[in-house]
């Protein structure tokens, strides 16, 4: 070796130290297999986990979101979206489905847009009466008030923007030309009967209920009680070394937010580091809801249940950049294990291409700012468990997120404590061996819960169900973590199942 040389071969033999040292620690396991507890509600609301917040909203069953049919007193035949949108509406259907529901933009209390399966708007044909649905906007002719009756409030009646009332002259026209007056009776065309399909209570919802300025007290409140400093003392006291934390995209742009979102959630964040610092606990922070929803789910902030997240390739770098904040603003703190890039995308509607797109880029996002925290992907709801392995085998310290829950499928609707026991055992090990790979990402079991469609089941047979799943999933390579740590139902609450002996770490 000539010794010019020298200095340039201690070069390359210092940074393939660095980058041996890197894949390392990257690949290797978290130094204690993580137990983790999310903290579901808090920075995303999901109202079901904490009702009350929703109690101060006026007419709080007609959120953004909330999915309505119209069935016309005196046709007796539902309104429909003919063609499901794109054209008129009718009066002629004899039962209702997805062309015959809803869905509602709230304006204000009374105020609404009623979007249509096909995606447009209910609204006047120009300067005509005739009720169409071929807006892809809504504007002022697609505004429309329902008025509930006083004393039955399954009876509404439609106002138009000029002033008059829908109508249902026949099975195929419908128009807005009824006068104001009415008795609400059998007769009136201008009455519908009401039909609530589905209702939303996430970020989005509580937020445009109250609006912005009545929202703002409501849940800076919520994130500084619901969640505090001695909750961290507590999961450090009982077995658990970690914290998953769902926050939503709008956290990146606090304190002042896109309405109707609202500032703060960000110090919440913040306080949280501060305190898993304190107590030696480490932090997943977990992208819940992406921009335009990746599965038009409530948690996922979703408007009206439409899933628009991964369409473009500027809704992907607006994610991506709401990663790098987050990467950024805490890659120095001792407590950040883990970026989950984004949580529960669903398939088909998210494409794998367009999700991996973004899992690479929002992998760069985090390296920028980090070399040794975890960047967890989450699988497609609805695909392949294994599909992502091949993929994640190529970034150093990925994991692969998996959510296991014996509900929500017909497959557990009639299942017997022990046949559930024996799905963990049986299924969920084999499904956990699946995809645990060599040489592949680390896997982690990011929700699971100790709860089922079993009615009636004794304490000891939900201590045998939670500790089964404990068993199984802590073989996890990565860890598990626990949805959730509050919640006003028992079973879905940690803090309660582990103060009422029913799981012991």
């Amino acid at each position: 070796m000539e010794v010019n040389s020298l200095p340039t071969w201690l070069s390359l033999l210092f940074m393939f130290s660095c980058i041996t040292s890197l894949s390392y620690a990257a690949r290797s396991t978290p130094s204690s297999t993580i137990k983790a507890v999310n903290l579901g509600g808090w920075l995303v609301t999901e109202g079901w986990i904490e009702p009350s917040l929703f109690d101060g909203i006026p007419n709080n069953d007609f959120l953004d979101g909330t999915q309505l049919q119209f069935k016309s007193v005196t046709q007796k035949m539902y309104l429909c979206a003919e063609t499901g949108g794109g054209t008129i509406i009718v009066a002629n259907r004899t039962s209702a489905s997805g062309w015959e529901t809803f869905k509602l933009w709230r304006i204000n209390e009374s105020t609404f847009n009623l979007r249509v399966f096909g995606d447009q708007f209910v609204g006047l044909s120009g300067d005509s009466s005739q009720v169409v649905a071929v807006a892809n906007t809504p504007g002022s002719s697609e505004t429309f008030e329902i008025v509930r009756n006083a004393d039955d409030s399954s009876l509404v009646r439609i106002k138009a923007p000029n002033g008059q009332f829908l109508q249902a002259k026949t099975p195929v026209l419908v128009t807005a030309d009824f006068p104001e007056d009415t008795n609400w009776g059998n007769d009136d065309p201008s009455v519908f009967v009401i039909t609530k399909v589905r209702q939303l209570q996430g970020e989005f919802q509580i937020t445009n209920g109250y609006g912005t300025e009545k929202a703002t007290p409501v849940l800076r409140e919520h994130w500084s009680t619901f969640i505090v400093e001695n909750d961290f003392a507590f999961i450090s006291q009982n077995g658990l070394n970690a914290v998953r934390i769902p926050v939503g995209w709008w956290i990146a742009s606090d304190p002042n937010p896109p309405p109707p979102f609202v500032g703060g959630s960000l110090d919440a964040l913040d306080n949280a580091f501060t305190w898993a610092e304190k107590y030696n606990l480490k932090v997943i922070v977990d992208l819940h809801a992406a921009p335009g929803s990746q599965n038009g789910n409530e948690h996922s902030a979703s408007r009206d249940g439409s899933q628009e997240w991964g369409k473009t390739d500027a809704n992907i770098d607006q994610t991506v950049a709401v990663i790098d904040f987050l990467a950024s603003r805490y890659a120095q703190s001792s407590s950040l294990l883990a970026v989950e890039l984004i949580n529960e995308p669903l398939a088909p509607g998210v494409t794998l291409d367009s999700l991996e797109k973004y899992y690479q880029a929002g992998y760069s996002a985090v390296r920028k700012h980090t070399s040794t925290a975890y960047v967890i992907m989450s699988n497609r709801l609805s695909a392949s468990s294994t599909e992502l392995l091949q993929f994640a085998s190529g970034f150093q310290g990925s994991v692969v997120d998996v959510h296991y829950y014996n509900l929500f499928s017909d497959v557990f609707s009639s299942l017997t404590v022990q046949q559930n026991i024996d799905f963990i055992n049986n299924n969920r090990s084999a499904d956990l061996s699946t995809v645990t790979v060599s040489n592949g990402p680390l896997v982690f079991v990011g929700e699971w819960v100790a709860e089922w469609d079993v009615n009636g089941a004794s304490k000891e047979d939900y201590q045998r169900f939670a500790q089964a799943q404990l068993d199984v999933y802590g073989r996890a390579t990565f860890g598990w973590a626990y949805w959730t740590l509050k919640n006003v139902q028992n079973h879905w609450s940690l803090e309660w199942m582990i103060n009422n002996g029913y799981i012991t770490l």
